[in-house]
């Protein structure tokens, strides 16, 4: 099972996302981090947060227009240790 670490900016906190979650938002969500969302497919953009650093993929392609440097955590997974922006924790 491969675990890689989300650290969220600005308060540095540090949690664990494992291959086994269906979604970032999901991992958020275990960890009591408030994100907002409505849609859970890609469609509102709603969920929307800033990647600062690392690598995701998406399980389907977002329908919603993202701005470079977006990511979508209700549709994507993490590949590689990230961080993010999560300004309201």
């Amino acid at each position: 099972m491969k675990k890689t670490i989300i650290t969220l900016n600005p308060s540095g906190m540090k949690l664990i996302w494992c291959d086994l979650h269906h979604n970032l938002l999901t991992t958020l969500e275990l960890h009591n981090i408030y994100s907002e969302y409505q849609c859970r497919a890609g469609y509102c953009g709603l969920c929307r947060i800033h990647l600062l650093q690392g690598v995701v993929k998406y399980r389907t392609q977002p329908i919603t227009f993202i701005q470079p440097g977006e990511i979508l955590p209700c549709i994507c997974h993490v590949c590689s240790d990230i961080e993010i922006a999560i300004p309201h924790q």
